[in-house]
């Protein structure tokens, strides 16, 4: 198993808001859960931003097309980029909404860095851990759900979307690799990291989902407690 850093030790919250955000390989239903939980915590008068990663503002988009939609990237090159669409996306939109107080749900953060690039690209999980924490000033979420399955049903369910992009077209041990690296990581941050058996029905694992963000949710705003 990939050598996991030892993470930083973490104080109270700087902010007023939440960072949430959820990971796992590519056909594991994160967009989906995504979308849930947003929907009942807006639902719950909660203010939320939801956002993504590669592409949750424009130069993002552009770095996502280059990354996703084009041919082969050299892995360091694809770690950088990654970086640099962090670096931007934390400062201008996610630092300002947890200064406001809003409840950030993004759709992947460091996490994928260090599983995809750090692991499975062979880079090194600290060199693109620390990559990550110095392009964001060391801003970690405040919870974050791995959504775990099996990589051949993941692989499944990405097939039934259609088009694949370039990483849903990575072979089977890269794969593999991926989701090793996840489950190493939560094991090494069980504070922040809670794994969700992503096999599930829908509704099954969106339950889980709103039960592991719960305590933060009462604790921070005071809402949630029975989960959906």
């Amino acid at each position: 198993m990939s050598q996991v850093p030892v993470p930083p030790a973490r104080g109270a919250a700087d902010h007023p808001g939440l960072f949430l955000t959820l990971e796992g390989g590519d056909g594991v239903g994160k967009t989906t859960q995504v979308r849930i939980l947003a929907e009942t915590l807006r639902a719950e008068g909660v203010e939320v931003l939801v956002t993504r990663e590669p592409g949750g503002t424009a130069l993002g988009a552009e770095i996502r097309r280059l990354l996703l939609d084009g041919d082969h990237v050299d892995p360091r090159a694809e770690a950088l980029l990654y970086a640099a669409d962090r670096a931007h996306h934390v400062a201008t939109l996610v630092r300002p909404a947890l200064e406001r107080g809003v409840v950030v749900v993004s759709d992947r953060y460091l996490d994928s860095s260090v599983a995809y690039q750090g692991a499975a690209r062979s880079l090194g999980v600290e060199e693109v851990r620390n990559l990550s924490l110095w392009a964001t000033g060391g801003l970690l979420p405040d919870r974050t759900i791995l959504l775990d399955a099996d990589p051949a049903l993941a692989d499944r369910r990405a097939g039934g979307r259609g088009g694949r992009d370039r990483l849903e077209r990575e072979p089977g041990a890269f794969r593999a690799a991926l989701r090793e690296q996840f489950l190493a990581l939560a094991d090494a941050e069980p504070e922040r990291i809670v794994v969700v058996d992503a096999a599930r029905p829908v509704d099954a694992v969106a339950a889980a989902v709103r039960r592991a963000f719960d305590p933060l949710l009462a604790a921070r705003l005071g809402v949630g407690g029975e989960g959906v």
